[in-house]
């Protein structure tokens, strides 16, 4: 099982800081912000993290690339931890496919197909972080219990603000858990079905990957996730389970990424 992290965008947000060094490699605290995704990936049931990249972003497979040299200095002048972090890093079991043009999320995803196979996959994307890792097990359990199903992590936000998001409509099966009927694109606050926002964790059956191969593009010419999501719905039951706002942080502003900085260096600190 495949933990695909679609990671080639251009991290338009943050210029002129991305002209030069890709958005995912930004720092929180102490590692760049793909390093927590990728880990999660592997405390997961994932047996690889595939890292849907642009050619242009290099830093990147440095990053999790062996450095024996570097290993070695490090150890001659007595930084072992530091040693050990970077081959820690090194070792990660991390492989690469590309998407050579920027047409959307579920354009990134269908890259990996070859890699992905006929196996229920999982896709993380990488400006949200969840550093305690237990949000892909939970939603493997769920998964599990209903039979090998799509789940979604959706996560409550304020009425006001259901216009920004994709949202779920369903209904509640058991504490925390939606059965999914629809997904709602960015639904004027009196036309949303409920208030909770997908929120860049999925568990996905090996059909939504066949149907991305058929998606036509969509808002902006671009192929959605979302329309295959939408699709499969018509097939196979799909599920949300319903994370802590606690549990996760969105990095893809600079001002959440700031905020996110803030609250798990306090952490860190203990």
């Amino acid at each position: 099982m495949k933990a695909l992290i679609p990671a080639a965008g251009l991290g338009t947000r943050f210029l002129p800081a991305t002209k030069a060094q890709p958005k995912e490699m930004l720092l929180v605290v102490d590692r760049p912000a793909i390093q927590y995704v990728v880990e999660e990936g592997l405390a997961s049931a994932a047996d690889e993290v595939v890292i849907i990249n642009s050619r242009e972003k290099k830093a990147i497979e440095d990053h999790f690339a062996p450095n024996p040299e570097l290993v070695a200095l490090l150890r001659e002048r007595g930084k072992d931890a530091y040693a050990d972090a970077v081959e820690t890093v090194g070792n990660y079991p991390v492989s690469y496919v590309y998407q050579e043009e920027a047409l959307g999320l579920g354009h990134a995803v269908r890259c990996a197909a070859e890699k992905t196979g006929a196996e229920p996959f999982y896709v993380l994307l990488g400006d949200v972080l969840v550093p305690g890792n237990g949000m892909l097990p939970a939603m493997q359990a769920v998964s599990d219990a209903h039979g090998g199903a799509s789940v979604i992590a959706v996560m409550p936000v304020p009425d006001d603000e259901v216009s920004r998001f994709g949202v779920i409509a369903g209904a509640e099966v058991e504490p925390g858990v939606w059965k999914v009927s629809e997904l709602v694109e960015k639904p004027a606050r009196e036309d949303a079905p409920s208030n909770l926002a997908v929120f860049g964790r999925y568990l996905l059956s090996p059909r939504v990957m066949e149907l991305l191969a058929n998606v036509a593009p969509g808002v902006g010419g671009e192929i959605q996730l979302t329309d295959a999501l939408d699709a499969v719905l018509a097939e196979e039951e799909m599920y949300a389970l319903v994370v802590d706002p606690a549990d996760g942080f969105d990095t893809g502003t600079v001002e959440s990424w700031l905020e996110t900085n803030n609250v798990l260096f306090q952490r860190k600190r203990g």
